[in-house]
């Protein structure tokens, strides 16, 4: 079981106008999407995901970046930062148990034949 995970920082929130710089973001909206090596039977991958929002610290712009040369992998850095390491962490082990479940259930539904 190889599990990667792969970030969706795409939609954000952003302060038309905020200490003089323009399309300010302070809002991520986010989906974390781990998938595994290991495929069902149907030949799929096992895939889990977690979606939600994070606040960022918009108190020091000193570093701004113009929103139309903000990437992906910046805002990811950001949004990671602002959840902190173990919230990441927390995050992807929930990800892992989710994909373990789905490979290992523990409890499945079945219907009686009438």
């Amino acid at each position: 079981m190889a599990i990667s995970y792969n970030w969706n920082v795409d939609t954000v929130d952003v302060y038309p106008t905020d200490e003089g710089q323009t399309d300010v973001i302070y809002n991520v909206h986010w989906i974390l999407i781990a998938t595994d090596t290991q495929v069902d039977a149907e030949g799929y991958p096992y895939t889990a995901s977690v979606y939600g929002t994070q606040v960022l610290d918009t108190s020091d712009l000193s570093g701004f970046i113009d929103f139309d040369s903000v990437t992906s992998a910046e805002v990811q850095g950001w949004t990671e930062s602002a959840m902190g390491a173990e919230q990441v962490q927390t995050y992807k082990d929930n990800l892992d148990a989710n994909i373990a479940g789905q490979i290992t259930p523990t409890s499945v539904t079945m219907q009686l034949v009438p």
